[in-house]
């Protein structure tokens, strides 16, 4: 059944095709039948108690120039979307939140948001481990330069990052006496402004900082293990890691179980947990990556997504 699926994302023109996971949505999509259509955030806004959308139907080509072409504008309800995919990156800020104050009234409607809009806005993709701490590392989460240096007295060696950072950026590893500390402190916190999350070093990292994608719950059976450059102490692909496939492990698979009725529950259709050695990091809920680099090893993700989303509800 061909089913009018919206995305709503970054600029198309300046993403990066044979990389970006929005893009290979878009591709599979397109290639079950569906027709397909593009909107930005400032597309989005309610009138009269609804949302509205101004739209532009999409083709795309799987190819790294002139890969996409948009239709004439089109105005109306959200409620003339089947599905709409937010994906649009962090920042996560007032305007992304306002946003998903429009895909409620869309999903109030029927329209199949997914994410869903609520645990966008409930889902920390830092702080939301905090929900599984039998499956985290020692994990501290405050603004408190004091006690960001007790937690590192006790671990040795640790690593601060913003709760709302992405791709690796300003991630810091502090080691007990490194006389750099205060001013990392200072610099991250904001002098005790903005809250962050230190979590003990994992040296397992340079084996590759594994990207777990969950659709429904259900984890791919390979992870990307991203490695860290030479030198590098984050192995985040836009940090110059580079991405491998590999097996699932045991340990990946129970935290899979430990974390997946809480995903189904709050409508995360698709997630990207981050694991390091036997641990988990991060729950990715916002615009999840990593499926360019899986699809290339034989996998289907962009399809299974969409699979997921445009089958009959049972029952």
């Amino acid at each position: 059944m061909t089913t009018n699926i919206a995305i709503l994302m970054d600029p198309v023109a300046d993403i990066k095709p044979w990389k970006d996971t929005s893009f290979a949505m878009m591709l599979a999509a397109q290639a079950r039948g569906h027709r397909l259509h593009y909107l930005e955030p400032a597309d989005l806004w309610i009138e009269e108690g609804r949302a509205s959308a101004r739209s532009r139907p999409i083709e795309v080509r799987d190819q790294r120039d002139d890969f996409f072409r948009l239709g004439d504008p089109e105005t109306g309800p959200a409620a003339r979307f089947d599905v709409l995919l937010m994906r649009k990156d962090p920042p996560f800020d007032l305007e992304y939140i306002y946003a998903t104050y429009a895909l409620d009234l869309a999903e109030r409607e029927g329209v199949r948001v997914s994410n869903r809009p609520q645990a966008l806005r409930d889902v920390n993709e830092k702080a939301f481990t905090a929900h599984f701490p039998q499956c985290c590392p020692p994990t501290l989460i405050t603004r408190d330069r004091s006690r960001i240096r007790a937690f590192l007295e006790v671990q040795g060696d640790i690593v601060v990052k913003p709760l709302d950072g992405m791709g690796g950026a300003s991630v810091f590893r502090i080691r007990q006496g490194d006389p750099n500390t205060s001013v990392i402190l200072e610099t991250i916190t904001e002098f005790d402004q903005r809250s962050v999350v230190a979590q003990r070093f994992l040296p397992e990292f340079t084996e590759g900082d594994k990207r777990i994608i969950l659709i429904g719950g259900e984890p791919c059976p390979d992870a990307l293990a991203r490695i860290p450059a030479a030198g590098e102490s984050r192995a985040n692909l836009a940090a110059g890691g580079r991405g491998e496939a590999r097996p699932l492990t045991e340990r990946d698979r129970w935290i899979c179980r430990e974390i997946a009725p809480e995903l189904k529950a709050r409508g995360l259709d698709f997630v990207g947990i981050d694991v390091i050695g036997d641990y988990l990091t991060e729950i990715n809920v916002t615009s999840p990556t990593g499926v360019r680099e899986l699809d290339a090893t034989g996998h289907d993700l962009a399809g299974q997504y969409i699979d997921y989303l445009t089958r009959p509800i049972e029952g």
